[in-house]
Formats: C-alpha cells, sequence, structure tokens
C-alpha cells in the first residue's frame, strides 16, 4: 500500500513538473533573433562618456527613444558624408531635433535593431569634454530582410557641470552606406 502511494505521489509531482516546465514555451510564438547578453543591456546613469555609449545601445537595441533623447546635449549635432551631393559628395549635418525626428522613423521602421560597439580607436576624456571614436556594426532587421552596417563613430561629450551628466554634443558617422 505504502508502495503504491509512493509511485502515485512521484508520477503526480512528475506531471506537474512537466506540466510546468512545458507551460513556459509557446509552439506558436515567434523564435527571436538572437541579440546581444542581457547583462549587457542596462540603463547607466551617464557619470562617464562610455556610460553614454551604452544607454545609446540601449535605445537603439530597444528602440526607446526616451532614453535616446537623454543622450543628446541641446547643441547636439550630427555629421554623414553623402555622397549623392554634387560631383564628389559632402558631407551633411542636422542638429537635435531633426536627429530625434529621423531616429524615430529608424525605430519604427524596423523590427530588430542590434548594435555592438567594438574597438576603441581614440579615447581622450577631460574634465568637461571627451572625444572618443569607435568601430561599430549596426544590425537592421525587417521582415525577412537584414541590412548591415558597419563603420565608425566619432562622438564628442559634454559634461553637464551643475548634474555631471555626460551628453553627446556632436556624433560623426563614418559608417558603410
Amino acid at each position: 500500500m505504502q508502495q503504491q502511494k509512493s509511485k502515485t505521489i512521484f508520477f503526480i509531482f512528475l506531471f506537474c513538473s512537466c506540466v510546468f516546465f512545458c507551460s513556459c514555451l509557446n509552439p506558436f510564438a515567434p523564435e527571436l533573433k538572437e541579440q546581444s547578453q542581457p547583462t549587457d543591456l542596462i540603463i547607466t546613469n551617464q557619470e562617464t562618456p562610455d556610460d553614454v555609449l551604452t544607454n545609446f545601445r540601449y535605445a537603439y537595441i530597444f528602440k526607446d527613444s526616451l532614453i535616446y533623447s537623454e543622450l543628446l546635449d541641446s547643441s547636439f549635432i550630427f555629421y554623414y558624408f553623402d555622397p549623392n551631393i554634387g560631383t564628389t559628395g559632402q558631407f551633411v549635418s542636422w542638429g537635435r531635433d531633426l536627429d530625434l525626428k529621423t531616429t524615430g522613423k529608424l525605430y519604427r521602421s524596423f523590427n530588430v535593431i542590434d548594435l555592438v560597439w567594438n574597438t576603441t580607436i581614440y579615447e581622450s576624456v577631460q574634465e568637461s569634454t571627451a572625444e572618443i571614436t569607435k568601430t561599430f556594426n549596426l544590425t537592421l532587421f525587417s521582415n525577412d530582410e537584414g541590412l548591415r552596417i558597419n563603420g565608425t563613430a566619432v562622438f564628442s561629450f559634454r559634461k553637464n557641470p551643475s548634474s555631471g551628466i555626460w551628453r553627446i554634443n556632436r556624433w560623426k558617422d563614418e559608417s558603410n552606406l
């Protein structure tokens, strides 16, 4: 009798365990594309220029325009080279407001965005200003199509003297587009 009762309890436990673990799986859910490690994806207080780049990456991956807006100084300028202007191309720039609108459109246009910071080519950090040049890989997925952008980004940062928060005041994009 005792042996029968033990077997019954064991099978009930086994059945409940299977139900519990299988209930976490959804066979109808789409498989997520492999992204960055979750431990890398934290929001910082922007106490250093590297913290700003950590938040930059977070904002892109999670398409978080609020976090992104906190990265940019009020004097922010974005520069990129447009080869289609004139016969040899030229650098184009815009300010913070247009950059926020453009980045919002980017976030809405792609299902998955992944940004990886690679090598730091140059870094100079002073008391209230800094410059960092990094290589990056930006991968954009929309439906089943992907776009991979590789390049270098040159960032200038400014530290707010009263709050101690660092923000980007200049970003020069040197990507392969």
